[in-house]
């Protein structure tokens, strides 16, 4: 739980304070600055409001019917009735930390004075946040484009004190029910208000936010469970040396070479060879590893330099400019966002990749160099972890099929009005899954190397400072060590709660330093 207050100004946010909000359940506060661009905004759309000239957004329809011109009298109501109508999702509910992110993400917009809507409606934005009360969102209904429309229709529907929502005790409940518990009136929304809260790319990028936070564990976790693996195939270590990865400079590579080089330091299986046949090169997926999780690492900078970018941006259309104009736009669309989510979901599949490749080498006596087959320890009567790399391997297979990208799969939509759309919110929800099976594939290239070194040490070989405290770790995690076959499924799903969590880093950075 996270005590402290987010400020929410004019000109944008932070990933962290995302995640404080979307995970941390972290305060959120307008600052006097947001309230007076609030303000001033509103006055501009109040004053293009009384004039008889239409304004897309304050008096017209939406889409492919913003030709109508509609009257003061009805413009609450066509307010009210877009947000009902967009509200139209179906599937599965959204995880809560995704549709805190989008509400939060949305109010980050509203806060910048450029979409006219009135300090009250974003002050009622924040106090919703900081009740937990969380609006039930569903999985199907945005196509990345007009932003997140169905996604935060739904939000925007609570906010009116209709629909469900889910209340701080976990329970689904009409949301009226629960904004009358806390003591918080429904907004009565006005000229370009319900327009304003559903024109964002809110959820997809709150999504990339969070990914990239659980990838940078992921990687880092990577590079160690490589380096263990490594060490348990006694491979041998001089391929990562500095100077070899200066001659070919991408940042990430370095860094993925230096972290499995200081995991490694002090070893006693590197550089040993089974019978004394020394090997001239080991395999690619041990020898290349700093090169494809490096490459990785690139992508992330890239990927958070445009996430970076989205979260100083104010999305919405039209937008209130500082000069008194409202103009029409097309900063909604996802596209920026959408081409990095499903870069992600490729170099995480292909990290997976890998990461498998190493497991199956660990557990094949063929090319293991003197390990027991698939660790086993009465191979024949035992299976080992035979089985723990065919499950490996099927989440392998579910990442490449969720490589494939949501962002080159336009469909056209409103009457051919929008008829390319970004399908950034489809993007983000597979990369949610891949992240999911990168974890569970780290976690068990964890298990069996783990389990290998512990076995190479029984023959009388030294591994790593950094490696034996990782086992420490891990054992105390309840993690269990060698043995006869025994109920694996507890084991690998506490290796895989051991890297989600950051344990994993944890263990090896008091012997390594930090780790990058």
């Amino acid at each position: 739980m996270d005590t402290h207050t987010v400020v929410v100004g004019t000109s944008g946010t932070t990933a962290q304070d995302v995640i404080a909000v979307a995970r941390g359940n972290a305060r959120v506060e307008l600052s006097a600055a947001a309230v007076d661009a609030l303000a001033a905004a509103r006055e501009i759309v109040d004053a293009l409001a009384a004039k008889p000239e239409p304004v897309y957004g304050v008096s017209t329809g939406f889409g492919a019917l913003a030709s109508r011109h509609i009257g003061q009298d009805l413009r609450g109501r066509l307010q009210r009735n877009i947000v009902r109508s967009h509200a139209a999702g179906m599937g599965p509910r959204v995880e809560r930390e995704v549709v805190r992110a989008l509400m939060f993400l949305r109010l980050k917009t509203v806060a910048s004075g450029h979409t006219g809507v009135r300090p009250e409606v974003a002050q009622t934005m924040a106090v919703v946040l900081n009740a937990g009360i969380t609006p039930v969102v569903h999985e199907y209904g945005s196509l990345g484009c007009s932003g997140d429309l169905a996604p935060l229709s739904h939000c925007a529907l609570t906010l009116m004190g209709e629909g469900d929502a889910e209340g701080p005790d976990g329970t689904v409940r009409p949301a009226g029910e629960l904004l009358a518990a806390h003591g918080i009136t429904p907004v009565e929304l006005r000229e370009k208000e319900g327009l304003a809260l559903l024109n964002g790319t809110d959820g997809m990028l709150g999504m990339l936010v969070m990914a990239l936070a659980d990838l940078k564990t992921l990687y880092t976790s990577a590079d160690i469970t490589a380096a263990l693996s490594l060490e348990a195939l006694l491979g041998t270590d001089k391929v990562l040396a500095p100077e070899l990865h200066a001659i070919r400079p991408h940042p990430g590579q370095g860094v993925s070479a230096d972290n499995m080089l200081r995991v490694l330091a002090g070893s006693g299986l590197t550089g040993h060879h089974q019978d004394d046949a020394p090997r001239v090169q080991d395999a690619y997926s041990v020898r290349c590893a700093p090169q494809v999780n490096g490459a990785g690492r690139d992508t992330l900078d890239y990927a958070g330099t445009v996430a970076a970018r989205e979260l100083a941006s104010a999305v919405d259309n039209p937008v209130v400019l500082p000069d008194g104009r409202v103009e029409s736009n097309g900063n909604f669309h996802g596209a920026p966002v959408a081409y990095v989510l499903d870069f992600l979901a490729i170099v995480a599949a292909d990290l997976g990749s890998i990461t498998e490749r190493r497991t199956d080498r660990l557990l094949d006596k063929n090319r293991s160099h003197g390990l027991p087959p698939f660790l086993a320890d009465d191979a024949g009567v035992d299976s080992g972890l035979m089985i723990a790399q065919y499950t490996q391997a099927a989440l392998v297979s579910e990442m490449k099929r969720l490589a494939v990208p949501a962002s080159a799969d336009s469909i056209p939509s409103s009457a051919m009005q929008e008829d390319h759309v970004s399908m950034g919110w489809s993007a983000a929800r597979k990369l949610r899954t891949a992240v999911d099976d990168l974890a569970r594939i780290v976690a068990v290239e964890l298990y069996a190397a783990t389990r290998a070194i512990e076995l190479r040490a029984a023959g009388g070989l030294t591994p790593a400072p950094a490696s034996q405290a990782v086992i420490e770790a891990l054992r105390a995690a309840g993690v269990e060590g060698p043995g006869p076959d025994r109920f694996l499924s507890p084991d690998l799903a506490a290796a895989d709660a051991f890297v989600r969590a950051g344990k994993l880093v944890a263990a090896v950075e008091p012997v390594t330093g930090p780790l990058h």
